[in-house]
């Protein structure tokens, strides 16, 4: 990954870049993002981990994070006698572009200010007289 903005822009991105970029997701993340995409139905943890070869353990850590950033959804499962367990499955494409939008406009605004900070400092000390100590 590219350290500096400058680098950022000068690279050749991919929509996953995007998702590394943005979210900070992992290339197991973004496995596990997959196949909850190509699946018909929603998965279970373990049946996650084992379409990427991965323990449990593994799985619910990529889960976690996908959860967090807001590309999948958790619904519980109730059993008949008792107990219950949780699926997961993609959110709408549309609605993660528009988070993303969203998050982007925000940091967009906050580097404006901090570009704005960085001349009001910068362009007011230029303009105060340099001290020579000669009279």
């Amino acid at each position: 990954m590219a350290n500096s903005m400058a680098e950022q822009l000068q690279r050749d991105m991919q929509c996953e870049g995007l998702l590394e970029c943005i979210h900070g997701l992992k290339q197991l993340d973004k496995e596990c993002y997959r196949v909850l995409v190509e699946s018909e139905e929603p998965l279970t943890i373990d049946e996650v981990g084992e379409q990427v070869d991965r323990e449990r353990s593994t799985a619910y850590r990529a889960i976690q994070r996908l959860l967090k950033s807001g590309f999948i959804q958790k619904e519980q499962v109730n059993y008949d006698d008792g107990g219950y367990y949780h699926v997961y499955y993609p959110t709408d494409p549309d609605q993660i572009a528009d988070d993303m939008q969203r998050m982007l406009n925000d940091w967009y605004a906050k580097m404006g200010q901090l570009i704005q900070e960085f001349e009001d400092k910068y362009e007011n000390a230029a303009e105060e007289p340099v001290m020579t100590g000669e009279p």
